[in-house]
C-alpha cells in the first residue's frame, strides 16, 4: 500500500508578490527614480529631526556673527541678524514639505471626488464640473494661489489652502478623462449589470483602475507645490517671519547677494534638489506604471 504524499505551495506574501510586479521591476531598475525617492526620504527625515539635527534655534540672533561665512560652528554661515542657515533650512524643509504634502492633499479631496461625478455621469452635471474648471484654469496656478493667499491672509495655512484650490482644476480633468475611458470597459458594464450600485461601481471598479495616473500626478504636483509655497513665502504671503522657510530666506537674502551669498545659495540649493528629486521619482513612476 503506498501512501500519497500532498504537497501545498505556500501562500504568497506580500513582498513575494511584490517582487514578481512588473511595474516594482521596472521602477527597481531605474536608477533615476531611486536617486530622486533617497533624496525625498533624506529631506522627510530631515524635517522630522530638524530639532536635534541642528545647531541652534532657528530664531535665535547673534549680533557678533551678522553675515558669517560658512565656519566650523556655523557650517552654512549666518544671515543678515545673525541666525544660523544650516539650523534655519533644517526647519524651513517642515514648512515646505508640508505645504506641499497639504496642499496636494487637499486638491486629491476635492478634485478627485469631482472629476469622478464629472466623468461618471456625464451630461449636465459633466459640462457644469467642467466649465467651471475650465474657468479657474484660464488663470495660472500661482497667480490664482496669489490671489487667494492674498485674499486669505498671509500664513503657511491660508498659503497650503491656496495651493491646493488652485491644484483641483488639474486633479478634475485627470480624473474625469480616467473615469470615462474606464466606464465603458467590460468588467464595469457587468458589475452594472448583475444590479451593483452607481457608489459601488466607482469605488470598488472605477477608483482602483485610476490610481497609477493619479499617485504620478501627486509626485509631480508635490514639486510644483514647494515651488508655489516658496514663492508665497518669498512675497509674504506664506511662512511668516520669524520662523523659518525656504522662500523667506530667499527674500531675505536678495539685498546680500554680494556680501553674502551663501544666505541665497543654500535655501535656493535646498530648493532646485527637493523639487528635482520628486520630478525624477515621477518620471520613474510613470515609467513603471506605463501599460506600454
Amino acid at each position: 500500500m503506498t501512501t500519497a504524499v500532498v504537497t501545498t505551495r505556500p501562500t504568497p506574501t506580500f513582498w513575494s508578490k511584490l517582487a514578481t510586479n512588473r511595474s516594482w521591476m521596472k521602477f527597481r531598475a531605474n536608477p533615476v527614480g531611486w536617486i530622486g525617492l533617497i533624496v525625498i526620504v533624506a529631506f522627510v527625515v530631515m524635517a522630522i529631526c530638524a530639532p536635534w539635527l541642528a545647531h541652534f534655534e532657528p530664531t535665535k540672533t547673534n549680533w557678533m556673527a551678522v553675515r558669517q561665512a560658512p565656519s566650523a560652528t556655523y557650517w552654512l554661515g549666518t544671515d543678515e541678524i545673525g541666525r544660523d542657515i544650516y539650523s534655519r533650512l533644517l526647519f524651513g524643509a517642515r514648512a515646505s514639505l508640508m505645504a506641499g504634502f497639504f496642499s496636494v492633499f487637499i486638491a486629491l479631496i476635492i478634485g478627485v471626488p469631482l472629476g469622478m461625478i464629472a466623468g461618471y455621469c456625464g451630461g449636465k452635471v459633466d459640462s457644469v464640473i467642467s466649465r467651471c474648471t475650465e474657468a479657474i484654469m484660464a488663470m495660472p496656478s500661482l497667480i490664482l494661489a496669489i490671489a487667494l493667499a492674498a485674499a486669505l491672509g498671509a500664513s503657511l495655512t491660508n498659503a497650503m489652502l491656496a495651493i491646493g484650490i488652485a491644484n483641483v482644476p488639474l486633479f478634475i480633468r485627470l480624473t474625469r478623462g480616467q473615469v470615462m475611458t474606464v466606464k465603458y470597459l467590460e468588467y464595469v458594464e457587468a458589475a452594472f449589470s448583475v444590479g451593483t450600485s452607481h457608489l459601488g461601481i466607482l469605488v470598488k471598479y472605477i477608483l482602483p483602475n485610476i490610481l497609477a495616473p493619479l499617485f504620478i500626478q501627486v509626485t509631480l504636483s508635490l514639486a510644483s507645490a514647494i515651488i508655489a509655497e516658496s514663492s508665497l513665502s518669498f512675497l509674504g504671503l506664506g511662512q511668516q517671519p520669524p520662523a523659518a522657510s525656504w522662500g523667506s530666506m530667499l527674500n531675505a537674502a536678495k539685498g546680500f547677494l554680494t556680501q553674502a551669498p551663501w544666505m541665497a545659495i543654500w535655501p535656493g540649493m535646498a530648493i532646485f534638489v527637493v523639487v528635482l528629486a520628486f520630478n525624477l521619482f515621477g518620471d520613474a513612476l510613470r515609467d513603471a506604471l506605463d501599460p506600454k
